[in-house]
């Protein structure tokens, strides 16, 4: 979370986009973290980060929030240059990173009221705010308990709602809902349509594509610091242009078999846990039934299959060429 400086920020024409990113450089050392990166987020609107494993994701995030130096290029949040504006910018921006940033001692009420008191809110407007915050989100039933007894859930809706006190333009969210229950990520994802209903721009970082699918109006998928894909969900996924053969197997222990059956199909992807097999096949059916018919002839039990369009998690491998499950990246 920031501390809000007392100067107050000019308001921006409605066409402007509330995060604007243009060309933006970092590097540390000899390696470029991020190379020519641009986007635009309006109000209202979600931007999905998405990447495999020191993408740099968290390296942009850091940029655009004031808590790295940009080497190169341009970036400015509700109109003001991040670089040379700085103060100005924390006043118009909400942040909610991977872990959360309440203080356990104090309750909810408690912790929204401490944030009021960090941005420089008065006190009968902070008083306002807080209760304002405790019956939109629902933060009624456990308001009054110490943090310390929140479930993840109950925690990071806090950590989200803490950073809405100085009720901001644009809020970046980084893996928001990394450790929770479906349950509690479902909730979470709420608030974040909600809130973006209600005109706020969000930079979401997530490593669960389903979520991206879910709430991002546009996605943005980086790999080694430069995009390589940017558009709709549902454009990305058109883009790809080619179906997926997936087959259930009944054994764990068939997975490796398969896999040995399959070795000259470059476009397998296997999941042992889930005793799947995942395989790009265009729009043909007859190899499609070709590999099914190899796998039976190679004595592998198929539970079932089907013959589905690619989702983000197909777009994600093939454009960076690693599963989703590499998709997380660390942000120490």
């Amino acid at each position: 979370m920031y501390i809000m400086s007392t100067k107050q920020p000019m308001s921006t024409a409605s066409h402007e986009p509330v995060i604007d990113a243009r060309e933006l450089h970092k590097s540390f050392g000899n390696v470029e973290a991020v190379k020519s990166l641009s986007f635009s987020v309006e109000a209202g609107e979600v931007l999905g980060l998405l990447g495999p494993n020191g993408a740099g994701k968290t390296t942009t995030i850091k940029m655009l929030t004031t808590l790295t130096q940009i080497d190169g290029g341009q970036a400015a949040i509700g109109g003001f240059d991040v670089s040379t504006q700085p103060d100005v910018v924390r006043q118009m921006i909400g942040v909610a990173g991977q872990s959360a940033a309440v203080d356990e001692k104090l309750t909810a009420r408690e912790n929204l009221n401490l944030f009021g008191r960090l941005y420089k809110i008065p006190r009968a407007e902070r008083q306002r705010r807080t209760e304002e915050l405790i019956e939109r989100f629902d933060l009624g039933d456990f308001a009054d308990r110490p943090s310390s007894t929140y479930s993840g859930g109950e925690r990071r809706r806090l950590d989200v709602v803490a950073a809405l006190v100085a009720n901001p333009p644009a809020l970046f969210l980084d893996e928001p809902t990394t450790g929770l229950d479906p349950r509690s990520r479902a909730e979470l994802w709420d608030t974040v349509r909600s809130l973006a209903t209600e005109g706020t721009a969000i930079v979401l970082s997530t490593q669960y594509l389903e979520e991206a699918d879910r709430l991002a109006d546009k996605i943005l998928l980086i790999d080694h610091g430069e995009v390589v894909a940017q558009g709709t969900p549902d454009a990305l996924k058109a883009n790809l242009d080619r179906n997926v053969l997936e087959i259930h197997l009944e054994l764990e222990s068939g997975v490796g078999d398969a896999q040995e059956l399959l070795a000259s199909e470059e476009n397998a992807v296997a999941d042992v846990e889930a005793r799947r097999i995942d395989i790009h096949v265009g729009n043909d059916a007859d190899r499609s039934l070709a590999l099914l018919r190899r796998l039976q002839d190679g004595g592998i039990s198929i539970l079932k299959f089907q013959l589905r369009e690619p989702t983000l998690d197909d777009v994600f491998l093939s454009l960076t060429g690693s599963p989703s499950t590499e998709i997380e990246e660390s942000t120490k």
